[in-house]
């Protein structure tokens, strides 16, 4: 059994897979609603550390056929390490189909379309990126660069050929600014689509909500599940991206799961909406919802 050091994160997409730290914290961590890496500096582990990882997951699992690259950037490290990592799992792993990581669009900016191509050829085909918003109002104050930056990392991506699994949280406008929230948000989708498309809801550790706070100001007012219903509708109904996007509200955050490909799906994912609006579909209770 591998030896992590936690806190531990990854996709809910990624619970079956086989999980690889080759980095440790993130080496962004400035968002001001993000407790994850708060208490865990970053580092690249040594690559002897890595490979020692490989070879006990070969030798417990080695029909592995997918595996994740954590903690919260690991995108951010040199291609040419990348490339070495992926290179080594390959050898390890005969059935490998693909290697994933969560990136930021920092990340994705640096990094140019040659060594995007790279690494997708050596199966690095998948990153799980926070967009959070496609408002540069909001995302200033939560201290994650620009929508100018977000859209330019989207699209960025595309372009290389980049499978990228995008994630918005409702709630992060609180109750004055969820229109600007979701209409910059569907325009930026419309405009950039990544392959899959979730949505989690708001919800602030106590370590780092008076950072929150403080960049929004004392206007901010928590959305009720009503509000973020209502906020999914506006996204869902707003948008029309030129190609396929797979939605998802499964996040154990959400007060109403969701699955279907947009725009094919749009007027069913509308009617559960409206329908749980109406109180014909009933909303997860509390006590099972957590980040």
């Amino acid at each position: 059994m591998l030896d992590y050091q936690f806190p531990l994160w990854r996709p809910p997409s990624e619970g079956d897979n086989l999980i690889l730290q080759a980095t440790l914290g993130c080496g962004y961590n400035h968002c001001s609603f993000c407790s994850m890496y708060k208490g865990k500096g970053y580092r690249a582990r040594p690559l002897d550390e890595v490979f020692a990882d490989m070879d006990l997951a070969a030798r417990d699992w080695p029909q592995a056929h997918r595996v994740f690259l954590a903690d919260g950037d690991a995108y951010g490290l040199p291609a040419a390490t990348l490339a070495t990592l992926c290179d080594r799992l390959a050898e390890k792993f005969p059935g490998l189909q693909r290697v994933t990581a969560y990136a930021t669009p920092f990340n994705l900016l640096r990094k140019t379309p040659e060594e995007m191509a790279l690494l997708k050829a050596k199966r690095l085909s998948l990153v799980y990126l926070g967009m959070e918003t496609g408002s540069d109002l909001l995302l200033r104050k939560i201290a994650k660069g620009s929508a100018k930056q977000m859209e330019a990392a989207l699209l960025k991506a595309r372009a290389a050929g980049l499978k990228v699994s995008a994630t918005v949280i409702t709630g992060l406008g609180g109750k004055a600014l969820w229109r600007e929230h979701m209409d910059a948000t569907a325009d930026m989708i419309n405009r950039a689509p990544p392959t899959y498309l979730s949505t989690l809801q708001l919800g602030l550790e106590d370590e780092v909500a008076p950072r929150f706070f403080e960049r929004f100001g004392p206007e901010f007012q928590w959305q009720d599940d009503r509000g973020v219903l209502e906020e999914l509708h506006r996204l869902v109904e707003r948008l029309q991206p030129p190609s396929p996007v797979i939605f998802r509200s499964n996040h154990a955050s959400n007060a109403l799961a969701l699955a279907g490909t947009l725009p094919k799906d749009k007027g069913r994912l509308l009617a559960q909406l409206e329908a749980a609006l109406t109180g014909q579909v009933g909303l997860r209770p509390r006590w099972l919802r957590g980040l």
